[in-house]
């Protein structure tokens, strides 16, 4: 079905970008075994723009939608997936135009690959494990969003969790965390890629920060023992999440 977004948005000096409201796609992520993740990707029909690569589904925005309901709605054209299938975590303005064009990425997690149905528009879609991504010839765009979207493997035992928080923490993991400045795939398995990861509460990062020549790096966890009920080995790199990150707002 057409929409009142299809169109191109032209720029100063005739630069032209499709939709007419700005654009948006989605980013879905996918458990894929040993604490690993795959995304979603489309080969891009030849006849479309930049034909033959590789990209997020994806299409321009309608006037009455937001980002995300734009990219959930492409995702469900384009590739077949239900939006009660999926877990939006973020999104991000990946690219900007001078007409005020936007594109922008909507990352959501799924809890298993899912099955895919393409149309026209795909050659075919493909789960692909996340650290294969760019070996694969990417569209421009997406390949200059990728590195800020990409996401940094960890892991946390939710048994060393406050017990109030274990049984929550074990329900959502793996998953996408946003942090803000990178996203983290947040998994429970110990043998799987990453740092180790600790649930640390608010404030992070902290309000007094290490003074000058503290061994422990910022936003790496001091003691990960206290209130954790954790062992630590002090050699290991400790990646902090914040609670509200992972569980929502503090109880």
């Amino acid at each position: 079905m057409r929409g009142d977004g299809d169109g191109w948005s032209i720029s100063p000096g005739g630069v032209r970008h499709w939709g007419l409201f700005g654009a948006a796609g989605l980013l879905l992520r996918a458990p894929i075994g040993s604490g690993g993740s795959a995304v979603l990707l489309q080969h891009r029909a030849l006849w479309s723009h930049e034909g033959g690569t590789w990209a997020l589904p994806g299409g321009a925005r309608d006037s009455d939608e937001s980002a995300v309901h734009a990219a959930v709605r492409e995702a469900d054209e384009e590739a077949g997936i239900k939006a009660a299938d999926i877990r939006v975590r973020a999104e991000r303005v990946t690219a900007t135009a001078l007409s005020g064009w936007t594109y922008t990425t909507v990352i959501a997690d799924a809890g298993k690959p899912l099955p895919v149905r393409p149309n026209m528009e795909s050659v075919e879609l493909a789960w692909v494990p996340e650290d294969e991504v760019d070996q694969r010839p990417l569209h421009a765009g997406f390949a200059h969003a990728w590195p800020g979207l990409r996401a940094t493997f960890a892991w946390m035992d939710p048994g060393e969790c406050p017990a109030a928080d274990a049984a929550e923490l074990a329900a959502t993991l793996p998953r996408t965390v946003d942090l803000g400045a990178e996203f983290v795939w947040l998994h429970a398995e110990p043998d799987g890629p990453g740092d180790r990861a600790v649930l640390l509460n608010p404030p992070y990062p902290p309000e007094n920060p290490e003074p000058s020549g503290s061994p422990h790096p910022a936003g790496e966890a001091d003691d990960p023992e206290a209130g954790l009920g954790a062992a630590a080995d002090a050699e290991a790199r400790v990646l902090g999440i914040p609670r509200s990150a992972v569980l929502g707002s503090e109880r």
